[in-house]
């Protein structure tokens, strides 16, 4: 498995070990003992370490990419070539069935550096003769989350700065952990199919409706909500990289990603519900996640 430290992943790897399954993880960093995960020390520019953890392995997870870089080689590198680096290792290993965790992004590639990327990567395990299985997710919250939590906090004093009108579709991570661990698993119906999973909202949710949600978990009930001209937010994004330069969260290429008004997962990409369902309601799902940022201190 790529990318099990951080937000997504580390969900994966606990449904995973919960499931029985043993796990072989790349990590840049040491980490410490975990029952039922082998930790190999690596990088997805490693050959070797992509090697050592592909060794011996059922399915190889590919869940690790950049969402947030200065360049387009940046978002080439750390998407579409570790993508090829990571299929090589499986190849190398003899391990055929291949996961990978995309984005929606990856449907408008003229849109975005990340969703250019995303979309290379794709068409690089479309390519490669494994048993492939591609997962495009919408926005992801749960636990864990940094990506989300600004819109926990502006709920939380009763306003939110939103997107440009449009809508989105949404997933609580758990339900998308165990999406991946059920495909993992499957040898049969999911090979050589690209889902887009969701929450199972018909239509997906209006910023300012999800907003909301967001503002009933923190106890609000009622939020103001302010939607960001798309002109506005292409500014801030080139005043922050001007200002932040390589620190910069919101560039030109994450605020032309923000303002795009369509979001939604396509109806009928959902994978099959006798593999799998989204469990957990919507509004528990966020109560849940305001519970672990307080219990935390984030919120």
């Amino acid at each position: 498995m790529t990318g099990a430290t951080g937000f997504v992943g580390g969900a994966t790897l606990a449904r995973a070990v919960a499931a029985g399954w043993h796990i072989r993880a790349l990590t840049r960093r040491p980490q410490p003992a975990r029952d039922g995960v082998t930790w190999i020390r690596g990088a997805l520019d490693d050959r070797d370490s992509l090697a050592a953890m592909a060794a011996g392995s059922d399915a190889l997870m590919h869940i690790a990419g950049v969402v947030n870089v200065p360049t387009r080689a940046a978002f080439e590198a750390g998407n579409a070539v570790a993508t090829a680096n990571v299929i090589d290792a499986a190849r190398g290993a003899g391990v055929a069935r291949f996961v990978h965790v995309s984005s929606l992004a990856a449907r408008e590639p003229g849109l975005s550096d990340y969703g250019w990327s995303k979309e290379r990567a794709e068409k690089i395990v479309q390519a490669s003769a494994l048993d492939w299985t591609i997962v495009r997710p919408p926005a992801v919250f749960g636990p864990g989350d940094t990506e989300m939590l600004d819109i926990f906090r502006m709920a939380r004093r009763g306003i939110a700065l939103l997107p440009p009108a449009g809508r989105m579709s949404a997933i609580y991570v758990d339900d998308l952990a165990r999406l991946l661990v059920a495909l993992a698993a499957d040898r049969d119906t999911s090979v050589g199919q690209v889902y887009e999973p969701d929450d199972g909202k018909a239509s997906g949710w209006s910023h300012r409706s999800f907003a909301r949600a967001v503002g009933r978990a923190v106890g609000r009930s009622h939020v103001s909500t302010f939607a960001v001209p798309a002109t506005l937010l292409r500014a801030g994004g080139r005043i922050d990289t001007l200002v932040r330069r390589g620190r910069a969260k919101l560039t030109p290429d994450r605020a032309r990603y923000i303002a795009h008004p369509d979001w939604v997962v396509t109806e009928g990409a959902a994978p099959p519900a006798a593999l799998w369902q989204p469990e957990t309601g919507t509004a528990d799902a966020l109560a849940e996640t305001v519970r672990w940022y307080r219990r935390e201190g984030w919120l």
